[in-house]
């Protein structure tokens, strides 16, 4: 499912945030948002999942306005994993994962068995089957990801949102976290705080400095070092992975004048 951002304008307590913002995520493709902080990425992001209504400019899944489809079918169509969505409440993990079937059941709410197999499948299918019974508040970062990527999954949507999925894992789990979201098949957009973890995982990358879209693109072209000094103040350097060949960033501070 292709989602598009046309002309985007986000206004809060007589603020703008975001301006004019443009942007395709094609079918299957994995698009990641990069910027500095307080640059509007989140606040994108919170319009893309209906947390937020923009000002101006629409967001159209395959066309369709996604603020004007009812919420049961917006949410069978998108599902996101915004930075705060750990439950404070002593839901088990499986429990969790199950609200992604919500959106598919009748205003009754029965669990049918379809519910539960899908939610069973989408828990093994980011290696935590064996969680399903564990409370959520004590799961590590890592293990709350993994549920909650399965939630979602469980929802069984067409796109995923997902804003900064790797903020508080280690290496290790950011690494994993981003693999399982690109096996998924779905169509991603992502902010993601970690350049280099853009640049490695992304199909393509948009970069956001005040509000407004300054760059867009594959990251080998995107991620030049006058853009990266410019917009984030580092000093970039562009090397082979030693393996893949890939090109990895090194960063510096920039000199002092």
């Amino acid at each position: 499912m292709q989602v598009d951002i046309e002309d985007l304008s986000v206004e809060i307590a007589g603020a703008r945030l975001v301006s004019d913002i443009t942007l395709r995520a094609g079918s299957g493709r994995f698009v990641g948002l990069i910027g500095p902080n307080g640059s509007g990425k989140s606040t994108l992001l919170r319009c893309a999942y209906r947390a937020l209504r923009p000002a101006a400019g629409a967001i159209r899944l395959d066309g369709d306005d996604l603020h004007a489809l009812g919420v049961r079918e917006g949410a069978r169509r998108l599902a996101a994993l915004p930075q705060e969505s750990a439950s404070e409440f002593d839901f088990t993990a499986g429990e969790v994962v199950a609200m992604g079937r919500l959106p598919h059941q009748r205003s009754g709410g029965r669990v049918t068995a379809r519910d539960t197999a899908v939610c069973a499948a989408a828990l093994e299918r980011v290696g935590a089957g064996h969680l399903a019974g564990r409370s959520f508040p004590t799961l590590s970062g890592g293990e709350k990801q993994r549920v909650l990527i399965a939630r979602a999954l469980a929802q069984e949507p067409r796109v995923l949102v997902l804003d900064e999925p790797t903020n508080h894992l280690d290496i290790a789990q950011q690494l994993e976290v981003l693999a399982l979201v690109r096996d998924a098949g779905l169509t991603v957009l992502a902010a993601l705080h970690d350049i280099d973890l853009a640049a490695a995982h992304c199909d393509e990358l948009y970069v956001i400095r005040g509000g407004r879209i300054v760059a867009s693109g594959p990251p080998d072209e995107v991620l030049t070092a006058e853009l990266l000094a410019g917009v984030f103040g580092v000093r970039a350097h562009r090397v082979p992975h030693p393996e893949t060949g890939a090109t990895r960033l090194l960063f510096d501070r920039l000199p002092t004048p």
